[in-house]
């Protein structure tokens, strides 16, 4: 037996790369920017509204609640972002550019969900100011906060 093969192929089981999550993600990414191609990038708000709430209306109960509040919360406070999918995930562009998303906590298999912001943002405070948000609940003082960071966020 060649203990040499042997361990090599050990060795690609457990060596460090993207994880199933991660990879799916990626999937996802590619097939959103080729959904993106055909409709010669002119994926408006209607196409965009329609890719988010299918998304949405894929996840599991918990998720799919939280999600469909964020979505509301995001259309309500911030109507010059368009809705889009980004790695999969709901996600609310200016320009072109990702300023916000929402993460299923199934996503990655988290224990919470996500509301990230990008560098598009404009939530600048200083020199440092957070750019995600763990979500295990909404209640109505917390869906008066990402309405305001979401409007900043849209500046």
């Amino acid at each position: 037996m060649n203990t040499q093969k042997t361990a090599t192929r050990s060795a690609a089981k457990t060596s460090v790369g993207f994880t199933a999550e991660e990879r799916a993600a990626m999937k996802e990414h590619a097939h959103d920017l080729k959904t993106a191609a055909r409709r010669g990038g002119r994926t408006g708000k209607a196409e965009g509204e329609r890719d988010v709430l299918a998304k949405i209306a894929e996840m599991a109960d918990a998720d799919r609640a939280m999600a469909e509040r964020i979505h509301a919360i995001v259309t309500g406070n911030a109507p010059g972002l368009t809705p889009k999918l980004w790695y999969g995930m709901p996600a609310y562009a200016r320009d072109g550019k990702v300023v916000c998303f929402f993460q299923s906590a199934a996503k990655f298999k988290a224990r919470y969900a996500t509301l990230g912001f990008n560098d598009a943002a404009r939530l600048d405070d200083g020199a440092i100011w957070p750019t995600a948000y763990a979500l295990t609940a909404l209640t109505p003082a917390d869906e008066s906060r990402i309405g305001e960071l979401v409007r900043k966020a849209a500046g």
